[in-house]
């Protein structure tokens, strides 16, 4: 039996594996990637939440909150 050199399209797994990056940040204290993306999606999420309160109640924040 003949072995074959590896094609670009066939490479080992451990190749692969070295030279790919991370598909997310890990979970860490402080300032990292991970928390300001998890802070960027709660707030995303905070606006929508806004959005849909002064659409059903159909009064602003402040009103809601009886601050105005």
């Amino acid at each position: 039996m003949t072995s074959q050199p590896d094609s670009p399209d066939t490479a080992p797994a451990e190749s692969v594996a070295e030279s790919a990056e991370p598909l997310a940040p890990t979970p860490a204290f402080g300032w990292t990637a991970y928390a300001e993306q998890i802070n960027g999606r709660f707030a995303m999420l905070g606006f929508i939440v806004l959005l849909l309160i002064e659409l059903a109640t159909r009064q602003d924040l402040f009103s809601w909150l009886g601050l105005r």
